[in-house]
């Protein structure tokens, strides 16, 4: 029997999970900040003695996170690197004076949670399955350009095969372990930078469980966007954005694009090594505003990017069972303190949750499916906890036929049941 491994690379998480015969088992990661079967996708880059001063020390996941903490001003720190992999625009980014492209940073990332894993990475696997997006991240995705660099990353851990299947049939999978009877089952799998829908026919013959895709579908759109809703719209006016600049005789809008960066937590480290964060600063001396301007530079210069996207993503999950919950962030003063209402929050996602709607009906359209044909659908990921989330199913779907769990792991274990599969092939997206 094949011995295969599963790797869900995620925006926000990653797991890995191992086959074992009919069973998966996920695999436990180590660190400095203990052990857990998920791993932030986070990178943390610090220059140490020990080392030599060409060496930096490099940490991943909640143990990057504490190096971040305990080292302000110190550490290079990255989250989310995922989001960057379909962007041509994406050709690295310096850190401590070298360039990083994404391979690498892919690469980084991969070595610590392989050093973390222990014994468990270090099995004899034939195959390691990746999971991808239906659709990736970003304004204009190149999927070829994301597949060439995670092919090009994983290339150096020397698996016998590589596999990539799409996030929401892997999903599938794990869910079709617990169904009592045939079903055709829309398996929507709700991320941190995207949304993928897919339709698979499950049935059982013999005693085997047997699978066919009938189709996918997929949106650059999910919970990150969610938290930069309550960004642009509660944090963002108070460091500067809609105030003005003086140009001479004139005055100016203080660009907008600056606040698009600062809005996506993940790029914020980035952000700050740009020359747009320089023209930033020069600003604050003529700005109409300048306690605004120095709040925004406040935040970059003392990496308040991760407390803030805690503190933001805190609320958001409040807002799924709450009507209403209030915003503070001690580094903006009092004047963050604000009750956030979850009829605005819904107002301030309405064009994401059109887009992630639009994805459903086109995963119907194209694959002649109704949604009467549909015996279960699962939803997976946190952001399907978000009260105008269900409702898109609910409105389509009855209740009893929705089902969620695994909202971590089951990504992960579907690819380490795939790659125990002989028809993999089947169930293998297009590579590059």
């Amino acid at each position: 029997m094949t011995k295969a491994l599963g790797f869900d690379f995620g925006t926000t998480n990653s797991v890995l999970a191992a086959s074992k015969g009919e069973t998966t088992q996920s695999l436990a990661f180590t660190s400095s900040a203990g052990t857990s079967d998920t791993m932030r996708t986070a990178l943390s880059f610090m220059k140490h003695p020990q080392l030599g001063a060409s060496a930096l020390k490099v940490e991943a996941g909640h143990a990057a996170i504490r190096e971040f903490i305990d080292n302000p001003g110190d550490v290079r720190f990255l989250q989310s690197i995922k989001t960057f992999a379909a962007s041509s625009l994406f050709q690295g980014t310096l850190i401590f004076a070298k360039r990083q492209n994404f391979e690498d940073l892919m690469r980084a990332f991969v070595n610590r949670i392989a050093d973390y894993a222990g014994n468990g990475w270090q099995g004899d696997y034939k195959r390691l399955v990746v999971g991808r997006p239906v659709r990736f991240a970003g304004s204009t995705p190149d999927e070829a350009l994301a597949l060439e660099r995670y092919n090009k990353a994983l290339a150096a851990f020397d698996f016998p095969e590589i596999h990539f299947v799409y996030e929401p049939v892997a999903a599938a999978f794990y869910f079709a372990q617990s169904l009592k009877r045939d079903a055709t089952v829309l398996v929507a799998d709700f991320g941190g930078g995207t949304t993928d829908y897919s339709i698979i026919r499950f049935e059982s013959h013999a005693g085997q469980l047997t699978a066919v895709p009938i189709g996918h579908s997929g949106v650059g759109v999910a919970g990150d966007h969610f938290d930069f809703r309550i960004i642009d719209n509660v944090v963002s006016p108070l460091i500067g954005k809609g105030t003005q600049f003086r140009s001479f005789d004139k005055l100016l809008d203080v660009p907008t694009s600056y606040y698009a960066n600062f809005g996506r937590w993940n790029q914020l480290s980035i952000f700050k090594t740009l020359k747009d964060f320089s023209d930033l600063k020069q600003l604050v001396r003529s700005a109409v505003e300048p306690e605004k301007l120095e709040r925004f530079v406040d935040l970059v210069e003392h990496d308040e990017g991760y407390p803030l996207y805690q503190a933001i993503s805190a609320a958001k999950m409040r807002l799924s069972s709450e009507e209403e919950t209030e915003f503070h962030f001690a580094p903006l003063g009092e004047e963050s303190r604000r009750t956030i209402r979850r009829a605005d929050f819904e107002s301030w996602i309405a064009p994401d949750i059109e887009r992630i709607e639009g994805a459903l009906d086109e995963v119907f359209e194209t694959t002649g499916t109704k949604p009467a044909d549909i015996d279960k659908v699962f939803l997976t990921g946190g952001t399907s906890f978000v009260p105008a989330v269900r409702r898109l199913f609910e409105s389509r779907f009855d209740k009893g036929d929705i089902e969620s769990g695994g909202e971590l792991l089951s990504i992960a274990h579907g690819l380490a049941l795939i790659g125990e599969r002989s028809d993999i092939d089947r169930w293998t997206a297009m590579a590059a």
